[in-house]
């Protein structure tokens, strides 16, 4: 028997994360010790009452039945959340759909808006996520660059009128991965002008909305005046509440939007588990109790990779915010060459920088899951690399 791919196969590389796992295991059993900086999945255990709470609702035998969407409840807790945090008013039963993950909401999310050859306008480098939704809906990216001139962020007035013209949706993710560069209002508010503009529906990746480290938290594009008439906002639990393994997210925002995503929802599955939208709605309730107490560790982390690798000769992109760390290291070898290189050389793991585009190259992204005292020695044995 003859098996074959479908063509539609060919745009989805396969990911080079487990390659590079699979390389540190070798070294491993070299003896050499590993510090694993490439996967941003969260290390601190959710919240203790949460666990309490998941323990105590999978026991019901009332459990375990088909939710088909999100419950009122977890709804409801979105918007008391968007509410308190960002001052933003939703309406549940309209404005909010639940997604498994934010993954699985950014892979379908472009399925929904666009027909094939549509452009989709989304940055060099970016979340691979974004590229696989496009891919999966045949449309077309447009990749603006984000530069360090620019702040890292997107220049929408650098975008072609020709390109601008044909464009379906906007795909931002502030602060973003790998690039962890902050929004402001003044940005949201020129991103709105341009959908305006053009009739190009935004959707804003909020998924670290809640790792910032100096002054306020970052703004909402849904705050923004007139976001709610172009656009959407993904969030996720994943990171903020350290519940990735739970696989929970929402999109929320224009009620036309969220009406069309809950349509192809409704034949792609049947909804979380409810103890995790319980849980989920706990969490949400208890917000800032919960991020209060990571962002402590996480800026701590964060301060101590960014001097560290600043103080060895690597060039830092500027953040005070995201859960990983964009950085430009002194050797004049490619990014994926590099990465394998350091871990040979110090069993540090990292991501190399073309994974997410080739404005990637030369940088290579750090997440900040792991103590402040291993991210001590993994910036000592970068400063041994030869």
């Amino acid at each position: 028997m003859i098996i074959e791919p479908s063509k539609k196969m060919s745009l989805f590389a396969p990911a080079i994360f487990s390659d590079l796992k699979n390389f540190a295991k070798l070294q491993q059993q070299k003896g050499m010790e590993l510090i694993d900086l490439s996967l941003g999945s969260p290390d601190i255990p959710p919240a203790e009452r949460l666990r309490q709470r998941m323990s105590e609702l999978t026991s019901l035998s009332s459990s375990y039945g088909y939710t088909l969407t999100g419950i009122q409840k977890f709804n409801d807790s979105v918007c008391r959340y968007y509410k308190r945090v960002n001052g933003v008013d939703l309406i549940p039963e309209t404005e909010v759909v639940q997604t498994i993950g934010s993954q699985e909401g950014l892979v379908h999310l472009p399925v929904a808006f666009c027909d094939p050859g549509d452009i989709v306008l989304t940055t060099n480098p970016a979340y691979v996520a974004y590229d696989a939704g496009i891919h999966l809906a045949g449309a077309t990216p447009y990749y603006m660059p984000l530069t360090k001139e620019n702040g890292y962020l997107p220049d929408l007035n650098a975008v072609p009128e020709d390109i601008a013209q044909k464009a379906k949706l906007l795909i931002l993710n502030l602060p973003g991965n790998p690039v962890p560069a902050m929004p402001s209002l003044e940005y949201f508010t020129e991103v709105v002008a341009f959908a305006n503009k053009y009739n190009i529906i935004v959707l804003h990746d909020a998924a670290y909305s809640e790792f910032y480290f100096t002054g306020d938290a970052p703004i909402s594009f849904l705050a923004t005046p007139g976001a709610k008439e172009v656009g959407l906002e993904i969030n996720s639990l994943s990171k903020s509440f350290s519940l990735a393994g739970t696989r929970i997210a929402y999109i929320v925002g224009n009620a036309e939007m969220v009406s069309i995503i809950k349509q192809l929802k409704s034949n792609l599955d049947f909804g979380i588990f409810e103890p995790i939208q319980q849980v989920a709605a706990l969490a949400l309730d208890h917000a800032e109790e919960v991020t209060a107490e990571l962002r402590l560790t996480f800026s701590e982390r964060h301060k101590t990779l960014m001097d560290g690798l600043t103080k060895i000769g690597w060039e830092v992109a500027p953040s005070n915010g995201g859960m990983f760390v964009w950085a430009k290291y002194p050797y004049d070898l490619d990014s994926v060459t590099f990465a394998y290189k350091a871990i040979e050389e110090t069993g540090v793991i990292m991501v190399p920088g073309t994974v997410f585009g080739s404005a990637g190259e030369g940088y290579v992204r750090l997440a900040l899951v792991q103590s402040v005292d291993k991210l001590q020695q993994a910036v000592e044995k970068l400063k041994t690399i030869q």
